[in-house]
């Protein structure tokens, strides 16, 4: 559709150039262009704006998701300057700011598994919750409780303004700061499920995820893993989990979550630890 709008603007060489793949989050478009259209960004923008019809805003991302807040740069190419709006996935609502809080829509698949591995009455630690999307989804189908936790202040309230905006069955509580202290405080063997969406560090917090999960308990282990083919990718980071693992793991299964890059993969380990 991207290169169908384009058609006009950039030549087939230029069209292939351009990444086919763009996000669209409620009525923002995000797009990542090569250096080498830089020129011709805003013309880009202001025909993808005019193209997609519910589009409000057209953002070119200026920097990669970065920092303990996971936050990124955008330039607005076309429209309105305003980094939130709203997005709906599997019955729910949510306000995101497309800038300065963690969110990505190429996690809905996954954000759907998660919700429905979960059980009635378990207590869940989702240790870097961004705006609250797993945490949510999982409270709107079960009777479960989720400390959703996050140390972006912008990402934690948005996590409040996005349980007030939907019925949930279960329970979701926000809590703002750094995970392994909240954890410490608040939290020690208090879950009966817990995940680390944070895949670039989950080694550096693996022993915070184990010390939040009770005896018995699982946790969602997500990493980064090279691959040189696709269905190895799996079966890496099992073997990355169980070298880094102080605990003993029982693997219940690992799969990809999705593609970051060439031969480059965002996997999840599902494991059940005994302490």
């Amino acid at each position: 559709m991207l290169k169908k709008a384009l058609e006009n603007v950039l030549t087939v060489k230029e069209s292939d150039e351009l990444i086919s793949a763009f996000d669209q989050i409620g009525d923002i478009i995000i797009l990542r262009i090569p250096d080498s259209l830089s020129s011709k960004k805003k013309i880009i923008g202001e025909t993808l704006l005019n193209e997609v019809k519910i589009a409000r805003s057209v953002f070119y991302q200026a920097s990669a998701v970065e920092g303990d807040f996971r936050t990124r740069d955008l330039e607005i190419l076309a429209g309105e300057d305003n980094t939130e709006t709203e997005y709906k996935e599997f019955g729910c609502k949510f306000i995101v700011d497309v800038e300065n809080a963690f969110f990505s829509p190429r996690l809905s698949t996954e954000r759907e598994r998660i919700a429905n591995l979960i059980q009635d009455g378990e207590t869940v630690t989702n240790m870097f919750a961004g705006i609250g999307m797993f945490s949510i989804m999982a409270a709107k189908k079960k009777k479960c409780t989720v400390y959703s936790l996050d140390i972006n202040p912008v990402a934690s309230k948005l996590c409040e303004k996005n349980i007030e905006l939907n019925k949930l069955v279960g329970k979701v509580i926000s809590i703002n700061g750094d995970a392994s202290e909240i954890i410490k405080d608040q939290l020690m063997n208090k879950s009966d499920r817990t995940l680390m969406l944070l895949p670039e560090r989950s080694d550096e917090f693996l022993e915070s995820a184990i010390n939040t999960t009770k005896n018995g308990g699982i946790i969602h282990y997500y990493s980064h893993i090279h691959a040189d083919k696709k269905f190895d990718a799996g079966k890496l980071s099992e073997e990355h989990y169980l070298q880094v693992t102080p605990v003993k793991s029982e693997i219940l299964d690992s799969k990809i979550v999705r593609a970051v890059g060439p031969r480059y993969y965002q996997t999840v380990v599902d494991v059940r630890i005994s302490k």
